[in-house]
């Protein structure tokens, strides 16, 4: 068990005879370092590895007290660190974001070292340091680091030495194992997707870091892998089983007193060795009660595999028909997420909508930075007719669809250098972006003079988090998520990727893990 610190002396005897006062006061902080570095990685998306330019294309990395806003999850341990007093908060450099975010492929080895080397090194100069809070996702891949988390954890520890507690918080599309925990003491993983705790859990990972270093817990963990592989689409909280998972992990802390269960339902998108589902159980010194949380986890989450690993959605005619006939019945506004278009570009919802004669709907957004570039090269101005084929450029991104309407926006918006909006049919408007670019409420679609009210169909690329802001604020009246045709990243249908890490014959539906 670890001993509050006083002074950097172990024993409060020696240090009261040297005149010091007690470790995490005013005079005496303790000192917990931050760093921030997230990706989620899609392995199977085109467009060539990730790269350093493109990691600083959006913004250089944060540096000093910038860390401290980088994110939700970083603003709540912040906060929380803060109202506890007698801390120093000391911000290491960290990456920003991804140009493309999710749609970005494999990250060289090179760009992590890169990155890696910013964070200890300000993370050297900062020591001694008392406790270390690392803001991940869990779903990063980096060629020839099969648990680019785990590296992350196991060169920091390397830095700080055995007995400085290492605390992360995650995203629940999270790719772990036990792994990290080899490395960190303590994970928390955000329990709802869409992410509305993710500020709360940076809040409970400063409380149990604190805890850790004044030495009143002892973290003590419990990990377990069932053996399942889910698409994202299957993993919105707000529909069984994902919510029952969520819920059995908050009723386990409720009845247990300091017990705190986690729980990654995975990225199928990475092709990694530790891909699928995983519950973590922390307690304080109690391994008995750790294994036992992390079995019930693990076995409840089997017991429910079937509904948690399957799933049917509309193909795009058939969506198209769905939305036609609410909008006859009057069931506006109505939301489509496109959930299967990872890279950003697919046109297969676009071009039923046209087909079909739909009318007064938004579209945000699809990828196409070769329309942009012409519409730069032609110096294109709003008011200035736009005729195009937009889209269906990559393997799955079906064909190019015919636009022809009024420019209405050309320029800079959502942290790119130029977006464009198109107007055009009968009261359509497209929002045409560089990258993927996922959104998720209404208000996001106000880009120059276009106004989201003024339309009653509103399509986006999605799997669940579009839910955040057409769904759960009750803005959408109808909500209906579209399936492509083939068999290709995005889809439920998983075994028709080329997997080479990821033990995706083991698990389950496409195998039989090990031990069942």
């Amino acid at each position: 068990m670890r001993n509050p610190r006083l002074c950097g002396v172990p024993l409060l005897g020696v240090c009261l005879l040297a005149g010091c006062t007690e470790k995490g006061t005013d005079t005496n902080p303790y000192r917990i370092a931050i760093a921030r570095f997230q990706h989620e990685t899609c392995t199977f998306c085109p467009g060539g590895d990730t790269d350093v330019e493109r990691w600083t294309r959006l913004r250089e990395p944060y540096k000093g007290d910038e860390v401290f806003e980088a994110d939700s999850y970083i603003a709540g341990f912040v906060a929380r660190a803060r109202e506890y007093g007698g801390v120093e908060l000391i911000g290491l450099e960290s990456p920003a974001g991804v140009f493309g975010g999710s749609s970005a492929s494999w990250i060289t080895e090179e760009t992590f070292d890169h990155f890696m080397s910013g964070i200890l090194s300000d993370l050297e100069a900062a020591i001694p340091v008392d406790g270390v809070y690392l803001a991940l996702h869990g779903a990063m891949a980096v060629r020839n680091v099969p648990r680019p988390e785990a590296e992350i954890a196991r060169r920091v520890r390397e830095l700080v030495g055995p007995d400085v507690p290492i605390v992360a918080t995650f995203d629940l599309h999270g790719n772990e194992d036990e792994e990290f925990l080899r490395h960190a003491d303590m994970a928390f993983v955000v329990k709802r997707f869409p992410h509305y705790d993710s500020y709360i859990q940076g809040e409970r990972a400063a409380r149990m870091l604190i805890r850790s270093m004044k030495g009143d817990f002892v973290p003590t963990r419990a990990t377990r892998k069932p053996g399942i592989i889910t698409a994202t689409v299957l993993q919105w909280t707000g529909a069984s089983p994902a919510m029952d998972i969520m819920e059995r992990a908050r009723r386990w802390e409720a009845r247990e007193p300091d017990v705190y269960v986690s729980v990654f339902f995975g990225y199928p998108w990475s092709d990694v060795p530790d891909v699928g589902a995983t519950a973590i159980a922390i307690t304080n010194n109690d391994q008995e009660l750790a294994d036992r949380i992390a079995d019930d986890m693990s076995e409840y989450i089997w017991r429910v595999r079937e509904e948690f690993a399957s799933g049917e959605f509309p193909m795009p005619d058939e969506a198209v028909r769905m939305v036609r006939r609410a909008v006859a019945r009057g069931d506006t506004p109505i939301a489509v997420g496109d959930y299967s278009d990872r890279p950003g570009d697919a046109t297969f919802i676009l071009r039923e909508l046209l087909d079909q004669g739909v009318s007064n709907f938004i579209y945000g957004c699809l990828r196409d930075e070769r329309a942009l570039e012409a519409l730069s090269q032609a110096d294109a101005q709003p008011g200035d007719p736009f005729a195009m084929a937009v889209g269906g450029f990559t393997p799955s991104g079906g064909q190019p669809v015919d636009i022809e309407g009024t420019l209405v926006y050309f320029g800079e918006h959502w942290g790119y250098d130029r977006v464009a909006a198109i107007e055009f049919g009968n009261n359509n408007m497209l929002l045409l972006t560089p990258a993927y670019t996922q959104l998720v409420h209404p208000r996001q679609m106000r880009v120059g003079p276009v106004n989201p009210d003024n339309y009653e169909v509103f399509i986006v690329k999605s799997r669940a988090h579009f839910r955040r802001g057409f769904d759960e604020t009750g803005f959408a009246k109808s909500i209906f998520v579209v399936d492509a045709p083939g068999s290709f990243v995005g889809t439920t249908r998983l075994d028709a990727l080329d997997y080479q890490f990821a033990p995706i014959d083991s698990l389950y539906p496409f195998g039989t893990p090990v031990g069942r």
